[in-house]
């Protein structure tokens, strides 16, 4: 993404991402035998950093914070920490993370948070009651004082915000033409909310939430009402395929991931993309898709090295 939504100072350009990211065509005859064609919409490809929606969610954050240090929210194995860190790094920004659950701060750093530090995050933990707070305004300035940075861009746990879901609306556009249902794995629901304003008519989106609740269709709608005024195009979701919620992965979810990465030669992300996948498997053999129909899976990201 580059252009008026990106600051000149920062020129995210001249990180070279691969936009539009390539749609690829797989062969799989899960889908095949219903009639059912399968794409998958490389956005793990755009940067071996910025991975995914996360480029898409970040880089207009990026020009609204203008160079000020970005402070934002997540758990232990938060993907969006990780581009944020990344970000801050490439671009030289002070970033601080503000993470889920005090009680790790005397614990070993996980791979995911290892990366954050190592990539020049710092990181702040914070107790479960108070993270559940942190959108309360005066939660939020004590978190601000915590950190010394009262001025900071704050950017919220996921990165969905209007900035971020209109940069998402981008990828929509990209799919415009190429598939009638596009599914992705949605976790805040930010780039759900963007790419199916988009999508042309007649199109519609899929997505497929990694946290149990039930509770983002009102999260969607939400953000697309403060980005765009309003509800915009059309689009569902399947709670189905969370198995048991965020960062759950039981060894039948990475079963089924190793396989697929044995048939089309893709690494596979446990987290998000694996489910995803997983639930488009389970709606072909259920006959959730007419024949004919063209399926496009999003690759928001790809597994921690």
């Amino acid at each position: 993404m580059t252009g008026p939504d990106v600051p000149e100072a920062l020129d995210l350009a001249a990180l070279r991402p691969r936009l539009p990211s390539p749609v690829q065509a797989v062969d799989d005859e899960r889908f095949a035998r219903h009639g059912v064609r399968l794409l998958l919409k490389r956005d793990d490809l755009i940067h071996p950093d910025l991975i995914g929606n996360k480029w898409r969610k970040l880089a207009p954050n990026l020009r609204a914070a203008a160079g000020r240090p970005l402070v934002t929210f997540g758990g232990a194995y938060s993907n969006h920490l990780r581009a944020t860190a990344a970000a801050g790094r490439l671009l030289g920004l002070t970033t601080i993370g503000v993470v889920r659950g005090q009680e790790l701060a005397d614990r070993p750093l996980n791979p995911s948070l290892t990366r954050c530090a190592a990539d020049g995050m710092r990181l702040h933990f914070v107790d479960r009651s108070t993270y559940r707070r942190k959108t309360e305004p005066e939660t939020l300035a004590a978190i601000l004082r915590a950190v010394a940075a009262e001025d900071a861009y704050v950017v919220p746990e996921g990165g969905s915000n209007s900035p971020a879901v209109r940069g998402c609306r981008a990828l929509g556009e990209e799919l415009r033409g190429h598939a009638d249902v596009v599914a992705l794995a949605c976790g805040t629901g930010g780039t759900l909310a963007g790419l199916t304003a988009g999508l042309a008519p007649g199109q519609r989106a899929l997505g497929v939430p990694v946290l149990k609740g039930g509770f983002l269709t009102a999260e969607v709608t939400a953000l697309q009402e403060r980005a765009f005024g309003g509800r915009r195009g059309t689009w569902s979701l399947d709670d189905r395929f969370h198995f048991g919620g965020y960062a759950r992965t039981p060894p039948g979810l990475h079963a089924f991931a190793a396989d697929f990465e044995r048939r089309h030669g893709l690494p596979v992300e446990r987290l998000y993309v694996a489910k995803m996948l997983y639930g488009l498997v389970a709606l072909a053999e259920e006959g959730g898709f007419a024949r004919g129909t063209t399926v496009a899976a999003v690759v928001t990201g790809r597994p921690l090295d």
